[in-house]
């Protein structure tokens, strides 16, 4: 009969949801919402909203709209009469509840409890994001796109009411909340307006696609030959910066996957450390960071199994490193401001973007 119920308070935060058959994404309370605008008072907003898939039914009690999501036609007065006992249940469950447990345990934000009372108060911020890219032999990107998060570590005495705004926050495709996040301001302003869980949790997480023209922070140049006398073949990779702002690339490592035919690899690196393995074929070499001056390189032959035929295709080469201080989609935080307390939280941001999958095809 329900297949939603949500919960909303007289801001128009939807604070508690539950699910019966499938998940209703929230959007589905902007009808709600309309309504309540063209209404002089929340008394006044109709008891049934019908929308193009549901209908909404809704009783306001102290200070709280129960709001049902049904899919089919039922009697409106039988899910009001419902909704009705939902809220006398949650008024026994709390009222006896309260007499249990130590007072400043009760909270009329689900995620956060009272009394929280922290001797140095901070907030910090980690915005970090993962690039996937495959990039073909001549350099160009075939495929690339950007999984983001913005991890947070709040430890603030009291209740306070945090906003979160972005230089360039049209870049956030997909985005995903915590369910403290207020989506109307975020919808109408493009503002993270919150009060935050005690300690660590995920603020957000977001995807920028390619649409989006997604930088490439690293190049690599590559000269692999099976075709040399001797049955040998040449082996050349140099790494690089690229589109970084200046920052560096660290915690570089490139693996390859070479073809059955190469018995063995006579390799110099300029710098790191390498290893291949004769029974697995697999090239691996530990960079480190990369100094623009001097770009790093690894170069050699390969002895190749006598009378074997040339590989179809060569190898790919799969890299793996980290940027710190870098959102490489661009996003920036604009500023940070807290609300509903006196004192001055120390706040931080920090930046990073790190290698998912990231392909090079030679």
């Amino acid at each position: 009969m329900i297949h939603s119920l949500f919960l909303i308070n007289s801001s128009g935060d939807i604070f508690l949801e539950k699910h019966w058959k499938s998940v209703v994404s929230r959007s589905v309370c902007d009808y709600f919402f309309e309504a309540q605008e063209r209404a002089s008072e929340a008394e006044n907003v109709p008891p049934v909203i019908p929308t193009p898939h549901h209908y909404l039914l809704s009783v306001y009690r102290h200070k709280i709209f129960f709001v049902a999501v049904i899919q089919t036609e039922v009697p409106p007065l039988f899910v009001i009469e419902f909704l009705h006992r939902v809220v006398d249940t949650f008024q026994v469950g709390s009222t006896n509840v309260g007499e249990q447990l130590p007072t400043g345990q009760l909270s009329v934000v689900p995620w956060r409890r009272t009394g929280v009372k922290y001797t140095n108060n901070e907030a910090y911020f980690d915005v970090i994001e993962e690039i996937d890219a495959i990039i073909d032999k001549s350099g160009s990107t075939i495929t690339a796109e950007i999984q983001g998060v913005i991890d947070a570590c709040v430890k603030l005495t009291g209740m306070p009411d945090l906003t979160l705004s972005f230089m360039n926050p049209r870049l956030l495709d997909d985005v995903s909340f915590h369910p403290c996040v207020r989506f109307k301001r975020w919808e109408s302003e493009r503002i993270l307006s919150f009060i935050p869980p005690d300690g660590n949790f995920r603020l957000l997480s977001y995807h920028v696609s390619a649409q989006n023209l997604v930088a490439i922070p690293v190049y690599m140049k590559h000269n692999i030959s099976f075709r040399d006398s001797n049955s040998l073949g040449r082996f050349e990779i140099t790494v690089g910066p690229k589109q970084t702002m200046g920052k560096t690339v660290e915690g570089v490592t490139v693996t390859s996957q070479m073809p059955k035919g190469v018995l063995n690899m006579t390799l110099t690196p300029s710098q790191g450390t390498h290893t291949f393995d004769p029974v697995t074929k697999l090239l691996s070499w530990d960079v480190g960071k990369i100094n623009p001056q001097k770009l790093p390189s690894l170069k050699g032959t390969m002895s190749l199994q006598a009378g074997a035929s040339k590989p179809d295709e060569n190898p790919t080469i799969n890299l793996h490193f980290k940027i710190q201080q870098l959102a490489i989609s661009g996003l920036k935080v604009n500023r940070l401001d807290m609300y509903g307390e006196k004192y001055k939280p120390f706040k931080g941001i920090k930046y990073m973007t790190k290698a998912g999958k990231f392909q090079v095809r030679t």
